[in-house]
């Protein structure tokens, strides 16, 4: 087995601190929840976008504001609804009679950390405005591309889609995103801290940051500096292939989704203090990447069921 990553192989010492300082600060906010803030992390540094699914009030939008402020990040949220245009979200140009020129008035998309809060409340056309800046970080408006702040991270939320009032993500959305989890109902101690405790929002008002924009570049540089082996990449590999023949599902795991997991498993060892990725990590993060990307052949099957099964069904050599 190999060593751990020296502070010069991978991060300073006052970047890896501050990291696992930041990562603590955001389980003092949203209690109860370490994998789940584990799992944020992983999706921030792997240069990802972050879905959670769940019902209302179960602290979607408190981790994202955490997030926000232990990171040292800009910070938007836009709710979405049924009556919101996708120049809402990415901004419009408006003509300037004095100086006779159109200007470009930028939407909430320019920040560095975006809540896209109950995503699927507005209709498919302007769930769409945000794919270009998810997957190129930049907009385009009249013909003219407007490159968006780094790092951009959006986190979207989303009401299980059996709600009133929801559309459902077309697919094509669903796979910009490299993680979706559920945050669920806290456990009974976390939730009488809670009860008991100051409001979150006050908490997070006066939290300090414990990272800063550029920090967070620098820890996804570092990412692609922690090693994949050969076999390694062959599970990934096998794991996509799986997902293509396996019982029940109908469209398998794309390429992407591979590169995807990959980077997330690295990220994921950065996070542990590794300079190595291993298989216990990708396996961590294999549903929470796969499940929202499978499409079932019945409705009947559910997308976790079918992705644990993937899992189970291929062996680590």
């Amino acid at each position: 087995m190999q060593a751990k990553a020296s502070n010069a192989d991978i991060l300073t010492e006052r970047t890896r601190l501050a990291l696992a300082d930041a990562e603590a600060q955001v389980n003092q906010l949203v209690l109860g929840k370490p994998r789940e803030v584990r799992l944020a992390f992983t999706t921030l540094l792997a240069g990802g976008h972050l879905l959670i699914e769940d019902l209302p009030g179960l602290g979607k939008t408190t981790l994202a504001r955490a997030m926000a402020a232990s990171l040292g990040l800009d910070f938007q949220r836009m709710q979405f609804t049924s009556d919101l245009l996708p120049s809402d979200i990415i901004g419009v140009s408006i003509y300037d009679q004095a100086a006779r020129e159109f200007r470009f008035h930028a939407g909430p998309v320019f920040t560095q950390l975006l809540l896209a809060d109950e995503i699927n409340r507005a209709p498919p056309r302007t769930q769409s405005a945000l794919l270009e800046a998810m997957a190129e970080h930049q907009v385009t408006v009249d013909g003219t591309t407007h490159a968006l702040p780094q790092p951009f991270f959006v986190i979207a939320t989303q009401n299980p889609v059996d709600l009133a009032g929801t559309f459902p993500l077309p697919d094509s959305q669903m796979d910009r995103f490299l993680l979706r989890l559920h945050l669920g109902y806290p456990e009974a101690a976390a939730e009488r801290e809670m009860l008991a405790g100051a409001d979150r929002r006050d908490l997070i008002a006066h939290s300090m940051p414990r990272l800063s924009g550029e920090d967070v570049l620098a820890l996804r540089s570092a990412v692609g500096s922690v090693h994949a082996s050969e076999a390694l990449v062959a599970y990934v590999q096998a794991l996509l292939q799986e997902s293509r023949r396996h019982p029940g599902v109908q469209v398998g795991l794309s390429p992407r989704a591979g590169l995807g997991l990959l980077r997330g498993a690295r990220a994921l060892a950065l996070l542990d203090g590794r300079d190595h990725a291993l298989p216990e990590d990708v396996q961590a993060l294999f549903a929470a990447v796969a499940a929202h990307r499978l499409v079932p052949e019945s409705e009947a099957e559910r997308r976790d069921g079918l992705a644990e099964a993937i899992l189970r069904t291929v062996a680590v050599d």
